[in-house]
């Protein structure tokens, strides 16, 4: 690997936190957030967003019916899991209770990546979805790993990526041959196995009547029967839900730049002079959801079984998408809208809370060799916890990512890296905290809602 030194000094991608102090001169403050930065200006159809919210905790959408997209998106763990790495379809129970299932259902790898947060997905700024920019908006078109197999009239890329989840084997659809969805899989045909995957789903919605009438509502003049119903629809619907479910933008900080200059402390004050200004934080974390949407190393450890078979133990980043070797174990900045919710922190997980995060920035390459693996937090399992450091340990994959790193050391006092943590206090929307009123009582498929 050659390595990238970033000239703009690029800082804490996995957090937000600075490690180069570039100017002392404050950069000016984003724009309040408003409706038209959303999707249908944050109002889509009630219809289409009910039947999204049914299908995003309806266990119908796994292959083996044991997994919603709410088991690992779940409303009252900052929606994601509560985990380093996620426990996929096989699993039991529910965040840190989640077990790796037993016997012949048992999970047969971790997830590889960490579940990210779905705060604020459904602002039109958002066109790179997941750790790696995978699912993306390319030159005004959506550019998914579905290819030419891509539905039409997909209407936005956060719609676009629901349609993965329910056909990845670890994650939600079973392994091949479990069931009607994964058996329809043929080996060594790529983005053609998709529309199979789509259809098998959309087989099972179409035998539910309740299902049959939500789509009809959702759509009207467009769905006229169970035949009608195509994975489209429930791309849009999920989409919908999660865009008006998962809108966060009533924070203290929110309200400071709406005009009440009395919304946050004199110590959070402080921080957000020093994120806008001499820590460089808002280098990577911009604009009006603390996010350029770009792609940097921070030589964050690695940890778990890695993103992709081909590739054991390691993670590509953004190259796994572009194929280019500087783009080896770059990150999507998160937003970090929430961030007191939603730790574990990093793509991978790899930091349990705030601070260790925060200190890892601040000199990542020590941090990194120092790494202590007690921090990770996943569901135990007697073969995994064995291995899930041996990507850390493996010197020649460190070194890798080593020399992807583009931060440099920077020197922060603890009153400083306070301030800068109760600055992120600020953007959390405490609204978002108890979501418990978005889970439905039951579902149409009459499978259990709660994991």
């Amino acid at each position: 690997m050659v390595r990238y030194t970033n000239k703009l000094k690029l800082i804490a991608v996995s957090l937000g936190i600075s490690a180069a102090l570039t100017s002392a001169q404050a950069q000016e403050l984003p724009e309040p957030v408003t409706d038209t930065d959303y999707y249908d200006n944050g109002a889509p159809p009630e219809a289409k967003v009910k039947l999204g919210n049914m299908l995003f905790f309806d266990k119908i959408m796994s292959g083996n019916r044991n997994i919603s997209c709410a088991t690992c998106h779940n409303p009252l763990l900052g929606s994601g899991d509560g985990l380093s790495l996620g426990v996929g379809e096989g699993g039991r129970g529910l965040g840190r209770y989640r077990t790796t299932g037993e016997g012949a259902e048992a999970i047969s790898t971790r997830i590889g990546r960490h579940a990210p947060h779905l705060f604020n997905l459904g602002a039109k700024e958002f066109i790179r979805m997941n750790w790696n920019g995978i699912h993306q908006m390319s030159n005004g078109r959506l550019d998914l790993p579905s290819n030419r197999a891509t539905p039409r009239n997909i209407e936005n890329v956060l719609a676009g990526q629901s349609l993965f989840p329910i056909a990845n084997l670890a994650e939600m659809m079973g392994e091949i041959g479990d069931n009607e969805v994964s058996s329809v899989v043929r080996p060594r045909t790529g983005p053609a196995n998709f529309p199979l995957i789509w259809d098998a789903y959309m087989q099972r919605l179409r035998a539910i009547p309740s299902y049959v009438q939500l789509f009809m509502d959702a759509y009207p003049g467009e769905i006229l029967s169970a035949q009608d119903m195509q994975i489209q629809h429930y791309a849009n619907a999920v989409g919908a839900f999660q865009a008006v479910a998962f809108r966060s933008d009533n924070s203290p900080f929110d309200d400071y730049l709406r005009g009440n200059t009395d919304a946050m402390t004199a110590q959070q004050v402080r921080g957000m002079n020093l994120f806008y200004g001499e820590s460089g934080c808002s280098s990577c974390h911009s604009g009006k959801f603390q996010t350029d949407h770009g792609f940097h190393g921070i030589a964050m450890p690695q940890v778990g079984p890695g993103a992709e078979f081909r590739f054991p133990l390691q993670d590509r980043g953004r190259a796994e998408r572009t194929g280019r070797e500087e783009d080896w174990a770059k990150f999507k900045t998160p937003s970090l809208r929430n961030v007191w919710l939603t730790a574990p922190y990093g793509h991978d997980g790899a930091y349990a809370t705030l601070r260790g995060v925060i200190e890892h920035h601040l000199d990542p390459l020590t941090a990194l060799e120092n790494y202590d693996g007690s921090q990770i937090v996943v569901a135990q399992h007697a073969e995994f916890d064995l291995t899930d450091l041996d990507s850390y340990n493996d010197l020649v994959l460190r070194q890798d990512i080593i020399d992807a790193n583009d931060l440099q050391p920077v020197a922060l006092n603890a009153e400083q890296v306070d301030d800068i943590m109760a600055f992120l206090k600020a953007l959390t929307d405490w609204n978002s905290f108890e979501k418990s009123g978005m889970i439905p009582a039951e579902v149409p498929s009459g499978l259990p809602v709660l994991d």
